[in-house]
């Protein structure tokens, strides 16, 4: 993967890319995370994909201004994310908050959307979850204790999380105005309608997977999804959590590579 950056509105945003496909494919990580949440899964797309992993605009290494993070704003960033890199037509891959950012552009933007992949998607869940709160206390107070706390609660299997994983994520939320853009996004998620009306208006072939010991987005949140996006199926993957893509990368991209070359 190379590293690269492209200013949009004046801040710099760090992303990934890699492969020389014409068949594009774009992933979003999730709250708190960065592109390197996907790093167990990268080589098995690099083959058949373009790749383009973003840090999301306030997260990992990209900047972070003063602005209210809400849903309406990283779609928005996300649209131009994709123009400034000429990309027009897609496939996301969306990771609980990156699930419901690329609901939410895909809804408006089904056009340029080949497929949608989401996994374990944010907007339908308003109460929070007891390892949801584990989390937010370890992006408050980043130390390797609460982070490795929260990841455990999040793995929802009990196996021993890799010091990387910690380290980077502390680290990160570390960084100058981190908590701010962690917290402001947190309100703008809360803030935000349901998102299950704009799901009626997705057209793109979806596929939903979900951990089925997931404790931060229990899987019961999954049939809103399901039901409300017209083209869509769902697969459950056993003992596996809030990211099933880091527990069973090899399982995990198996089932996403037959969707995404399914005619």
């Amino acid at each position: 993967m190379e590293e690269k950056i492209v200013e949009i509105d004046g801040n710099k945003i760090h992303y990934l890319e890699s492969g020389s496909s014409k068949r594009t494919l774009v992933f979003l990580h999730g709250l708190g995370a960065s592109s390197e949440r996907w790093k167990y899964v990268l080589p098995f797309f690099e083959t058949d994909f373009h790749i383009v992993v973003p840090d999301l605009i306030g997260f990992g290494y990209s900047d972070k201004p003063n602005i209210d993070y809400t849903i309406k704003f990283f779609s928005n960033f996300l649209e131009k994310f994709l123009v400034s890199l000429g990309i027009v037509q897609t496939s996301i891959i969306g990771s609980s908050l990156g699930g419901q950012i690329a609901s939410d552009y895909t809804s408006s933007h089904s056009q340029y959307v080949e497929k949608l992949i989401l996994v374990s998607p944010s907007g339908v869940m308003k109460q929070s979850t007891f390892a949801l709160d584990s989390y937010i206390m370890a992006a408050l107070y980043p130390s390797e204790q609460s982070a490795k706390n929260a990841f455990e609660l999040m793995d929802g299997t009990g196996k021993k999380i890799p010091m990387d994983t910690i380290d980077g994520f502390v680290n990160r939320m570390k960084l100058p105005n981190a908590k701010f853009a962690f917290m402001s996004t947190l309100l703008g998620l809360k803030n935000s309608g349901i998102i299950t009306e704009k799901l009626k208006n997705i057209s793109s072939p979806t596929l939903v997977i979900w951990g089925s010991n997931d404790p931060v987005i229990p899987v019961n949140f999954a049939d809103d999804f399901v039901s409300s996006i017209t083209n869509c199926v769902f697969h459950e993957m056993s003992d596996c959590g809030h990211t099933p893509f880091v527990q069973e990368p090899e399982l995990f991209a198996s089932l996403v590579l037959a969707f995404l070359h399914d005619k």
